[in-house]
């Protein structure tokens, strides 16, 4: 498939300036509206149908060749991140506070750089969907598409997407059968004692004190009510409580992430994580309330359309560049969601490991996207379409 790689290498250009404006005005979650209008200008411009607005700010593009029945949905996501971006680069973001630090502005100049390839030279029989989803980080933009009718407006017999990832070779593909990130919960822990003077604790309820021991007692629920060989996290990111070295507040709160590869682990967490702290509570003399905030499902990889991913993917590529079972993540990933209800797989495209460029984890200030792989990416999307659209012989 050199030919393929060479004729998006040849184009490549164009997008990663794309790429590079998007990454300037960086948007939000559901407030991706210069994005998604840039989006859907390039796909009508080619000859997609196109439809706004789908789950808020969600674009999708429709192009139908021949009389094939097939549907294919290739998926990416628009948003950005609330972080001040370090890079000195002259498209750096110019929205302080907001910037691209998980590569969307890559996944998103791909999927177009693909879009007009496909649009001009594909040769396929069936229906492409391309669906540009906003709200990834955290906003669950996936869910809202779906309950805005996603795939009963745009049936799919199968969906893909692509993530890059630092730390991996550029360019080298990396595919997983079965569960491939993990679930994503959230829990605040609210202690309620009874406060009082720091000297005459006797005649308090502390609840820093159960905070304490119960930040401790979680990492029980992993090492000891979970399967060793299954994976999970219980991570407390915050306790707040208290103003003064000597006053015992009457509350404490404890923020939590929660994580699982599996559904009956992430069951299991929550169960056994609300009986730990309601136990613990009370041996202190203080009552706890649990908020569980249920985030995103376990990302499940479907063997037929995984092993179909691999094969394109190999041969793309070549063999050598290409990890046929990767290790899982216990990052999360809303397209979990769309794989709950339509078979398909997610991917990962190498964004630079060592001192390479592109190296720099995502979700850091000094993290940007390796525009080397807008070539990659888009031929990798334009031969899947053409293989699960082939044509009648």
């Amino acid at each position: 498939m050199t030919y393929l790689l060479d004729a998006l290498q040849a184009r490549a250009g164009e997008f990663i300036s794309l790429r590079r404006d998007i990454h300037r005005h960086p948007e939000l979650a559901f407030e991706e509206h210069r994005t998604a209008a840039l989006v859907a200008h390039k796909l009508e411009g080619w000859g997609y149908a196109v439809e706004r607005g789908i789950g808020g700010t969600g674009v999708v593009g429709t192009l139908v060749r021949g009389q094939g029945t097939k549907r294919l949905g290739i998926r990416a996501d628009m948003d950005a991140l609330p972080i001040d971006e370090a890079s000195v680069a002259e498209w750096a973001s110019v929205n302080r506070g907001v910037m691209h630090a998980c590569g969307h502005d890559g996944h998103t100049a791909m999927l177009l750089a693909a879009a007009r390839h496909l649009a001009e030279q594909g040769a396929f029989d069936g229906t492409l969907h391309l669906i540009f989803q906003p709200a990834e980080e955290g906003g669950g933009g996936a869910l809202r598409m779906m309950q805005d009718g996603l795939f009963e407006r745009f049936p799919c017999d199968a969906v893909f997407a692509m993530h890059n990832m630092p730390g991996i070779e550029q360019g080298r593909l990396v595919l997983r059968e079965g569960a491939a990130m993990a679930s994503s919960d959230y829990a605040t822990i609210t202690l309620t004692g009874i406060g009082g003077h720091g000297a005459m604790p006797q005649r308090a309820a502390d609840p820093i004190v159960a905070a304490a021991s119960i930040v401790m007692a979680l990492q029980t629920v992993v090492s000891r009510n979970i399967d060793p060989l299954h994976a999970a996290v219980v991570t407390v990111g915050a306790l707040h409580a208290g103003k003064a070295n000597n006053v015992i507040p009457a509350t404490a709160t404890l923020e939590l992430s929660v994580r699982a590869l599996d559904r009956d682990v992430r069951a299991t967490l929550e169960r056994r994580i609300k009986a730990l702290v309601e136990a613990q509570a009370e041996s202190f003399g203080v009552s706890a309330q649990v908020d569980w905030k249920p985030g995103y499902a376990v990302l499940v990889n479907t063997p037929a359309e995984t092993a179909f991913a691999r094969a394109v993917a190999t041969e793309l590529v070549g063999a050598d560049h290409v990890t046929l079972q990767g290790p899982p993540l216990t990052g999360s990933e809303d397209f979990a969601f769309m794989l709950e209800r339509v078979p398909g797989c997610y991917l990962l495209v190498g964004n630079g490991d060592g001192e390479e460029a592109g190296a720099c984890m995502v979700h850091n200030p000094g993290y940007d996207f390796n525009d080397r792989n807008i070539a990659v990416g888009s031929a990798y999307w334009v031969l899947l379409a053409q293989r699960f659209l082939a044509m009648a012989r």
